[in-house]
């Protein structure tokens, strides 16, 4: 199902366009370069596929390599840990600290009195348990049912405590801030909420970085993106930078689960605010299943986004699929569940003609879509691919 949106809410509040524009880049950026294990993650051009569906080009950013954790989210919660221990830690000490700072013995003697907590799908819940690892923190996460025991693993594996609870992702963020707020712990949540605002925007900052590299690497700037969503948050970061940076803006296309369709809710409610939606059956996008979108990302969205897609699961699977068996001499793309959504609301847009009207999806276009994960749950990418990510690398 597509929106198209014509009219479009006023401009999002100052601080947050400074936060994901050229300032914020710069700001990950200092952060990057302190970390010797940072690379920036490839742009991989598709022209087999860009052909068949009768697009200019097609290129796919491929957050499935980002520092190990296969995720984009190792951008915002990491991040927005070492924040936090910096600027703790600058408050007793006193001085003003920097990203190569966090190894010095004072500052880890003072992230070592902290605990910092989130809700998660798992991915941003490794990204937290990883960025605490490496502060130097204690970390306590909270997952719900629906997260598989690999992904819990995972975060175990960095040393995080797991709590898992009964009820939903929505449910799982509710009672990660209650206990933070009884423990005196930190809330590192990728959503805002009424009072709470400054973390979830650096987490959201953290994604300039992949949005910024994907333009510094492009030949030609996009005329659309399409961007996957669950609370919003990478949604709002890309639309936000690229409108920022780029003198034609692009459009910005939103693409959601059907099952978990929060943001496209909100945007058809026409209410200037997020509206939750009922918990109804999980959906195989399971870093995307969020009831309620974060309200900095949709002010920054109502604003910035030409239409919302919703995805049915099937769309997803094939699109999976097509990277992972491309056309010609494309190059395959490990691409987990929520990963390929960017790739599945393409080829959603272009198979409808409303969406593709509106839109101005052409033989001109070119497009810029995001593999915002590979195979980070190994198990599930081989049962709905066919074949391991190691055989797709490998083309068997």
């Amino acid at each position: 199902m597509f929106l198209a949106i014509s009219e479009k809410a006023p401009a999002p509040r100052a601080h947050l366009s400074a936060a994901l524009g050229e300032e914020g880049r710069a700001a990950i950026g200092r952060y990057l370069a302190s970390r010797p294990d940072y690379r920036p993650t490839p742009l991989v051009t598709l022209p087999a596929l860009a052909a068949a569906n009768a697009i200019a080009s097609l290129h796919v950013k491929d957050e499935g390599q980002r520092f190990g954790l296969k995720s984009f989210k190792t951008l915002g919660g990491a991040y927005a840990v070492a924040l936090l221990v910096l600027e703790t830690a600058g408050e007793k000490l006193g001085r003003a600290l920097a990203p190569a700072d966090l190894a010095r013995p004072e500052v880890q003697a003072v992230a070592r009195t902290m605990t910092v907590a989130c809700a998660t799908d798992g991915n941003h819940g490794r990204s937290v348990a990883w960025g605490a690892k490496n502060a130097g923190c204690r970390a306590v996460i909270f997952i719900h049912g629906g997260v598989s025991q690999s992904r819990a693993d995972q975060m175990a594996a960095f040393g995080a405590e797991i709590r898992r609870i009964s009820g939903s992702y929505d449910d799982s963020v509710r009672i990660a801030a209650e206990t933070a707020d009884s423990e005196g712990w930190t809330v590192v949540s990728d959503t805002s909420w009424q009072g709470y605002e400054a973390i979830p925007l650096n987490v959201m900052q953290g994604y300039t970085a992949l949005i910024g590299e994907a333009l510094d690497a492009i030949p030609q700037s996009p005329t659309h993106i399409f961007v996957q969503a669950g609370v919003g948050g990478i949604a709002a970061a890309v639309a936000s930078y690229a409108h920022q940076r780029l003198a034609e803006a692009p459009k910005i296309a939103v693409v959601e689960p059907e099952r978990a369709a929060c943001l496209f809710a909100s945007a058809s409610a026409k209410a200037g605010r997020p509206v939750t939606i009922p918990h109804g059956e999980p959906t195989v996008m399971a870093m995307l299943e969020c009831a309620t979108p974060s309200p900095i990302a949709f002010e920054v969205l109502s604003h910035l986004a030409d239409g919302y897609v919703t995805l049915g699961e099937e769309e997803a699977i094939a699109a999976m699929r097509r990277l992972a068996e491309p056309l010609g001499a494309d190059q395959p793309i490990v691409s987990g569940e929520s990963g390929g959504t960017g790739l599945a609301g393409l080829l959603a847009c272009l198979a409808d003609a409303k969406a593709r009207s509106h839109l101005g999806l052409d033989p001109r276009s070119r497009v810029l879509v995001i593999n915002s994960e590979g195979a980070t749950d190994p198990a599930i990418y081989s049962r709905l691919v066919g074949r391991s990510p190691e055989q797709v690398l490998e083309g068997r």
